[in-house]
């Protein structure tokens, strides 16, 4: 697993009050990516995400109220299929519990997710939408 972050998603409660804020108040541009009820801030190759918590906390396979769940997520993304099996086994191997074993997404991709040691919540996803400059960094429209 390269050492890079490519997307924070925070989990909101109010996803108008959160927009309000980020838009409004912190003059932030949406970028185009974002649709439904996922809201995209590219960030200089790390992209802050803002999603509803419960929907979060349900594609995490999580409670959305209780242990393990904070309200956010971190996400390494993939150029491939075969790379998020092969970091989700990986990261099992180091001692990583696996939350959500890989699978086709809603959305069009596939992505699983594992809790490090200390039970933060890491999305590991392959997105067929989204693209990597020369870098490795993600690179939203």
């Amino acid at each position: 697993m390269l050492q890079q972050l490519h997307l924070i998603t925070l989990g909101v409660r109010d996803l108008n009050r959160a927009l309000e804020f980020y838009e409004q108040g912190l003059g932030w541009k949406r970028a185009q990516a974002s649709g439904g009820d996922v809201v995209f801030f590219s960030l200089g190759g790390i992209v802050l995400s803002i999603y509803p918590r419960d929907k979060l906390a349900e594609d995490a396979t999580v409670e959305e109220h209780g242990d393990g769940f904070e309200g956010i997520t971190l996400a390494y993304n993939t150029r491939s299929r075969e790379e998020v099996d092969e970091v989700l086994r990986t990261a099992a191997g180091l001692g990583a519990r696996i939350v959500k074993p890989a699978q086709d997404v809603f959305w069009g991709g596939y992505s699983g997710y594992f809790a490090d040691p200390d039970g933060h919540p890491w999305e590991v996803a392959w997105n067929p939408f989204f693209e990597f400059d020369d870098g490795g960094r993600l690179n939203l429209p």
